[in-house]
């Protein structure tokens, strides 16, 4: 009974890594490069409210995005993916890292001051931000393409 329990678990999970990913991936495109540009073409939305929105959704996302690297690291490790596939969500979490812990921080330091009224200087850090958001991107649709294609390898999808 225990082999047939972790074949069920292997199997649910071979389903649930593209799942997890491709569903990120949207998130990720609808807030990142959907939402977030719009947002500062509304002529009613002043630039410090719109800055403020932008901050709260990018921190909610955040948080979310690292629920989704838990369970996308859990559902590989069930799945008993390649080792190579774990490389791609390392790269993940690397971005991520550097989004929550390098970009964050100064970029809501500029919104801050800007909210504030003060004039900021030019900065590459929203950049590098989209720079992240484009590789996590790619990413993730590497790693469902990935476990797709691992399907397929072992008779999972003829």
């Amino acid at each position: 009974m225990p082999a047939e329990a972790a074949a069920f678990r292997a199997r649910w999970a071979l389903l649930a890594v593209p799942a997890l990913a491709l569903l990120w991936a949207g998130l990720l495109f609808g807030v990142s490069f959907l939402a977030t540009p719009v947002k500062f073409t509304a002529p009613s939305l002043s630039l410090p409210v719109a800055l403020d929105v932008g901050q709260a959704t990018f921190h909610l996302l955040v948080m979310v995005e690292w629920g989704a690297l838990v369970l996308l690291v859990a559902a590989a490790f069930f799945a008993r993916l390649p080792a190579w596939h774990f490389l791609v969500i390392a790269a993940l979490a690397a971005c991520l890292l550097v989004q929550t812990f390098a970009l964050l921080p100064p970029l809501d330091a500029r919104v801050a001051s800007i909210i504030a009224g003060q004039a900021v200087p030019r900065s590459a850090l929203h950049l590098a931000y989209m720079a992240c958001e484009v590789i996590n991107l790619a990413l993730l649709l590497t790693s469902a393409t990935a476990a797709v294609v691992f399907w397929r390898r072992i008779g999972l999808l003829a």
